[in-house]
């Protein structure tokens, strides 16, 4: 969450003349509600077979870069669409940058909560060794600029090809 999979794809998409999509951006597109609703609505559960199937719709289009919501990963499905669709980049940030980046954002359901910060760390705790016993690349956005990113995960793209 807040590791910049939205700026950096849609950039790195740019410069690879790629499509670029997001599957939060795509779900809310489609049904024409926000994220928060949905979950408002339908719950976690019912969030979470919305963006199954936009990641397995938007995994079938060639020469695209798809930014997927926190907790896609959490899915085995969405796991395994994953694995076959192309190299999984893993956009790594400390709980600490995540909390800087997210202080005024009031449309992510999963923080409103008492303590954003106890469940960033719980979020990170489940997901981060699926991240990474995912990832073909593995790049960490606390510091660098979303250009030194970019071209760091284009030279990793080059050596795994």
């Amino acid at each position: 969450m807040a590791a910049g999979k939205s700026t950096i794809g849609r950039a790195l998409a740019r410069k690879l003349n790629k499509n670029f999509y997001d599957t939060d951006a795509e779900i809310t597109k489609g049904t024409g509600v926000a994220i928060s609703l949905i979950f408002e609505l339908e719950g976690e559960n019912g969030f979470r077979k919305r963006e199954t199937g936009k990641l397995k719709q938007l995994s079938e289009i060639k020469n695209s870069i798809i930014a997927t919501g926190g907790g896609t990963v959490l899915s085995v499905e969405n796991r395994e669409v994953l694995k076959k669709t192309g190299h999984i980049i893993y956009l790594e940030c400390s709980v600490a940058q995540q909390l800087k980046r997210t202080k005024y954002d009031t449309v992510r359901p999963l923080l409103k909560v008492k303590n954003p910060r106890l469940k960033l760390e719980e979020l990170m705790r489940v997901r981060a060794p699926i991240y990474e016993s995912l990832a073909d690349i593995l790049i960490n956005t606390e510091k660098p600029s979303s250009k030194h990113v970019i071209d760091k995960i284009i030279r990793q793209l080059e050596e795994i090809a």
